[in-house]
């Protein structure tokens, strides 16, 4: 980690501030230019100033719960400095008072965690009240203040961050915070969207397991999460095996989707498609009969409570239902090949029957050992479905009337087509 002093960002010029509102590059932007990692956008904070005088200054308004304001020329953010005082439950239970007496330090109080809690002037000088810098050098995630406790998404977020500095750690006392928020129910008042929002964001960085480990460290899987802390937890038998303990392989599966930076639908795909498993009775594993049934009836229900959207649902229903099925490819005959793949839906959705390849990718290689297995159920019913493809179907349906016996006709001639392509 390099952590060499970048030089000073520009910020915004030409448009010029009166000499008593000082604009500084605060959060992210200043901790990754710090790490040597691409910044993507840049957030300022205003010291000094007012509505009135960013309006005069040639800034657009946008924020609806404080003033933030759009730079006209870069697009820029800069909010005004503001202080938040707890007011009820939940992370919205917050009255926020922006105004110039407002410091750069009380801002910067009010962050997360202290790598985030570093500002830069227009002179490239850091400003680091709460020691993000010595944190950014033992790698270490650490809360700004016991106001950390007051917005339970916060224990998202650090998870999240967790997932995407894989070599940090959470510092002792913020983890033990967190464990305190949960006890005290402060995540019970996180509404679904919010959940989705940050999980969903936490599977898109590089090791996402990362980030369900630091939610259970502290409790907060149960609650958030409800079942699935406990499916994805199954205790680890006398000999351990990945293919008995969920919890185990799941975390494996979502690292090597992530790794070959596979799309959030498949992703999630990956996260929830052995879900039945976890409800196997203890005497009949490592089988997991019927385990499919089970896993697509929770994931309904898993769906349902966090309204995930229909893309990532959709995926992981099939993948779910059928991933199992997917081993049984080099037995099948030509007949239930093609009613495999009419099953999946691939001759009208081919892309999304990919997307479920790659899923399925990521349970067959999310195993110790297996990372560059060969994949030859894959190679094969991809052949079909190309094979299958390139009949003709209009010119089928115009040799017949009714529907069914077109539907026959050009199933039929699929099979026709895979069979003398296909050993």
């Amino acid at each position: 980690m390099p952590l060499t002093l970048p030089s000073a960002a520009p910020l915004g010029a030409p448009l010029v501030l009166e000499d008593n509102m000082q604009a500084y590059c605060v959060g992210g932007a200043v901790r990754d230019e710090l790490l040597g990692l691409a910044v993507k956008d840049r957030d300022y904070v205003v010291v000094g100033a007012t509505p009135q005088a960013m309006l005069d200054a040639g800034y657009r308004p946008v924020g609806k719960d404080f003033p933030v304001f759009l730079h006209p020329k870069t697009h820029d953010e800069y909010a005004l400095a503001r202080t938040e005082r707890k007011t009820g439950a939940g992370y919205k239970g917050f009255a926020v008072h922006a105004a110039p007496d407002v410091t750069l330090e009380e801002d910067l109080a009010r962050r997360d965690l202290t790598i985030n809690a570093i500002a830069k002037g227009a002179d490239g000088k850091l400003i680091d009240p709460f020691n993000g810098v010595a944190d950014l050098k033992t790698k270490t995630l650490r809360h700004v203040s016991d106001a950390f406790a007051e917005d339970p998404v916060r224990i998202l977020r650090i998870a999240r961050f967790a997932a995407r500095f894989i070599d940090f750690s959470i510092a002792p006392e913020t983890l033990a915070l967190m464990r305190q928020m949960v006890q005290n129910g402060e995540v019970d008042a996180l509404v679904p969207e919010r959940v989705w929002q940050e999980l969903s964001k936490g599977l898109m960085e590089a090791k996402p397991s990362r980030m369900f480990e630091a939610l259970r460290s502290c409790g907060a899987l149960q609650k958030i999460l409800l079942e699935l802390d406990r499916l994805w937890g199954v205790p680890q038998p006398p000999q351990h095996h990945p293919e008995i303990d969920t919890g185990v392989h799941v975390m494996m599966v979502i690292d090597y989707a992530a790794k070959q930076n596979f799309t959030l639908p498949i992703r999630f795909a990956a996260l929830m498609h052995d879900l039945g498993k976890g409800t196997t009775p203890a005497d009949i594993l490592p089988r997991h009969i019927g385990h499919e049934v089970r896993s697509v009836s929770l994931l309904k229900d898993v769906c349902k409570r966090l309204r995930v959207p229909n893309d990532c649902k959709e995926l992981a229903h099939i993948v779910a239902k059928f991933h199992g099925k997917l081993h049984q490819v080099l037995k099948m005959k030509s007949s239930t090949l093609v009613e495999f793949l009419t099953e999946l839906d691939a001759f009208r959705q081919p892309e999304r029957f990919k997307a479920f390849l790659k899923a399925c990718e990521c349970d067959s290689r999310g195993r110790t050992g297996l990372e560059n297995c060969a994949l030859p159920e894959t190679d094969l019913i991809l052949t079909a479905l190309q094979v299958a493809q390139h009949i003709d179907a209009g010119a089928i349906a115009k040799q017949h009337t009714e529907p069914e016996k077109i539907k026959a006709a050009v199933f039929e001639t699929r099979v026709k087509a895979v069979a003398q392509n296909i050993k």
